[in-house]
């Protein structure tokens, strides 16, 4: 038996628990039994309770006495008497069943549905008679009050085989081009089907005419599921006079009130797999819905989940035992799987004795099949080194691989691998020092862009005290929307910039409240302008008396806005200069200045012209600076420069001049004697 407890609800898995491998010989089974006390204590709550492969379909009598199950192969069906806990008969057929019906209170009348179009009546005794219907049916359910056989399948007819008068009757015509699915209320006996189309259709059998339609297709698709097929039926099931569950292809399952269009509970399995089977819990108001890899239960006003059962094999059908926490599901293996749930209801009374077992076993865990047999693979196999034991007794094989006796196993894992404690013992403690690594210090790969701002917030990270309450504040290295900051280069911090220079010492030494008061500094500071170093360095005094003086910030401040004044400036007499250059140019080749060496005595001060125009008048000096006056404008600041020329008499000078002209006369040539000796011709 093995226990579980999803969402803090016991369950019994009866089926678990030590089993025998098939290929042992019944002297092996008797000998382990005698010598396993495991396998002597096992649950085996009915005897031979299997199929040879699967089980497809299971139904409990209405008596409550006996257990019907098909399954394959050879195709057959097993009828398992509760009172006996043991098999009753077995019988085979023909073809796969598709599904059946309990005509009767017990075994006596049975009706196969199978998948070559034939439907089988069986009594007690064995076979009774074989027919063929025109298409391949799907469900079929049986009318009492009219003896009417209903049967839907791959066409938009509803066959009725009447089983009083033993004859076909006039079909009655769906809309829809297949129905899958088919049930019949047990309060007002009206049918219902589901069809392809994700329709379902409601039929009166006493006047032959369809009275209504739900559209569970249109349901689905309003819950905003991306649907890739149309939700066709596969599951329908009734409670009650109102109530109908209604299960889909895509995993939904719908609950209706008949009075109304619209589903009041919609369940989504999130599987994607259709819907197998609904049950309704009768006393409380719980829902059983199975598809082939869970089971789920679940409240029917609310949709919470109750609890769930998970397949190890796919599940192919369910039954519950009327009043009991007991059910049963056909699924893809050889065992027919029992559960049984204390919580939903007693056990049944041919299996009283589980109340006293779950009460003292439901601590306990139990292994699954096959605990005294390991199953390994054709690679563990050559690791171990025992490849040539293929073809023995001592490998059987199976699937991908091989079971062999664990006790041989564990001899050869020891002769192989004998220094496996000690790779135990070594990967322990590389457990161990992973889980002291990270109080280690730690190694962080800085980003290309702004490395310095991911430092600053890896220190931040790393020195806050965890003692301390504080808002949970966003890390700018894991947050996707600042992601660009540390990777696109058009984001990188400039750190020769003005606001740079401005916002630092203030970041690097104020506290989160002090930040947004330095900001409204800053704001300040940018809106004022200053026209000269007199205006700055009024302010600067003005902001030293200042009460904020007693921070340390604050003249860190002034100081880097001094600088960036200065900066500011000589920036702007350089572009004034380069300016100038490139008016001068503009105007033409510039003039190289000529160097004049004085000559001993002379003096500039002391120039006779001088002291002449010392001695002379206002009047007269005005008088020949207007006629001698020249303006010159330049570009800076449209100053005027104005300076006389005065006149140089080259021929007063006597003594020098005339010596030069002596020394030079001999080697000029005069030209009045150029035209004397020509002749005109």
């Amino acid at each position: 038996m093995q226990v579980s407890n999803p969402n803090d609800v016991k369950i019994y898995n009866l089926s678990a628990g030590k089993s025998l491998p098939e290929w042992l010989s019944e002297r092996k089974r008797r000998n382990l039994v005698k010598k396993n006390i495991d396998i002597r204590r096992r649950i085996e709550l009915i005897q031979d309770f299997d199929m040879p492969g699967v089980s497809t379909s299971i139904r409990v009598s209405k008596d409550g006495q006996y257990v019907f199950a098909t399954g394959i192969y050879k195709p057959r069906l097993k009828c398992f008497d509760v009172n006996q806990l043991s098999l009753k008969f077995e019988r085979c057929f023909d073809s796969e069943v598709v599904t059946f019906e309990a005509l009767s209170d017990d075994y006596s009348k049975l009706v196969f549905l199978h998948c070559d179009r034939h439907i089988e009546f069986h009594a007690a005794h064995g076979k009774y008679y074989r027919l063929r219907i025109p298409r391949f049916g799907r469900d079929m359910q049986y009318h009492y009050p009219s003896c009417d056989l209903f049967v839907v399948g791959a066409s938009n007819e509803i066959y009725r085989l009447n089983l009083e008068r033993g004859q076909f009757l006039q079909p009655l015509i769906s809309e829809s081009s297949a129905i899958n699915k088919c049930t019949i209320n047990p309060v007002h006996h009206l049918l219902l089907v589901g069809n392809d189309e994700g329709k379902v259709e409601a039929w009166d059998p006493r006047v032959r005419n369809k009275v209504g339609t739900l559209d569970c297709g249109f349901s689905c698709i309003k819950q905003d599921n991306k649907l890739d097929t149309v939700p066709s039926i596969t599951a329908l099931k009734c409670q009650g006079g109102l109530t109908l569950g209604v299960g889909t292809v895509t995993g939904q399952v719908l609950l209706y009130d008949l009075r109304s269009n619209s589903p009041f509970m919609i369940k989504d399995h999130m599987y994607g797999l259709p819907i197998r089977n609904i049950e309704f819990h009768k006393s409380m108001d719980l829902v059983y819905s199975m598809d082939s890899s869970i089971v789920k239960i679940w409240e029917k006003q609310t949709g919470k989940i109750y609890t769930s059962i998970e397949a190890q094999s796919d599940f192919n059908d369910l039954c519950i035992v009327p009043n009991t926490g007991l059910m049963f599901m056909a699924n893809e293996n050889t065992k027919i799987q029992s559960y049984y749930i204390p919580s939903l209801g007693p056990a049944p009374r041919w299996c009283g004795f589980l109340d006293n077992l779950t009460e003292e076993l439901e601590e306990l865990d139990y292994e699954t099949i096959y605990d005294d047999y390991k199953f390994v693979t054709e690679k563990e196999l050559d690791e171990l080194g025992l490849s040539h034991l293929k073809g023995t007794n001592l490998l059987r094989a199976y699937m991908h691989g091989y079971f062999m006796d664990v006790r041989l196993y564990r001899k050869a894992r020891d002769v192989m691998k004998p220094f496996e404690f000690e790779e135990y013992k070594k990967k322990k403690i590389r457990e161990k020092i992973e889980e002291e690594r990270p109080k280690r210090v730690q190694v962080h790969k800085l980003p290309a862009v702004n490395k310095d701002l991911a430092l600053k917030h890896l220190d931040n990270e790393e020195t806050t005290d965890p003692k301390k309450k504080k808002k949970a504040t966003p890390n700018l290295l894991k947050d996707d929307r600042f992601k660009a900051l540390f990777e696109n280069p058009d984001f990188q911090v400039d750190p020769n910039s003005e606001e740079y220079a401005l916002l630092n010492p203030v970041i690097s030494q104020m506290g989160k409240t002090k930040k947004r008061a330095a900001s409204k500094v800053q704001v300040k500071e940018d809106n004022v302008e200053y026209d000269d170093a007199e205006n700055l360095h009024s302010e600067d005094e003005d902001m030293a008396d200042s009460s904020d003086d007693e921070k340390p910030w604050v003249k860190e401040v002034q100081k880097q806005y001094r600088l960036v004044k200065e900066s500011e400036k000589k920036l702007e007499m350089e572009e004034r200069r380069k300016k100038e250059e490139e008016e001068e140019n503009a105007e033409g080749p510039k003039k190289q200045p000529k160097f004049y060496e004085l000559k001993d005595g002379a003096s500039y001060n002391g120039s006779k012209y001088m002291r002449k125009r010392a001695k002379a008048s206002l009047g007269d000096r005005l008088q020949k600076e207007e006629s001698h006056r020249i303006s010159v404008s330049g570009s800076r600041g449209n100053k005027e420069m104005t300076f006389t020329m005065g006149k140089k008499n080259f021929g007063k000078k006597g003594g020098q001049n005339k010596t030069n002209r002596q020394d030079f006369k001999h080697l000029l040539r005069p030209a009045r004697n150029i035209g004397k000796g020509r002749k005109m011709k």
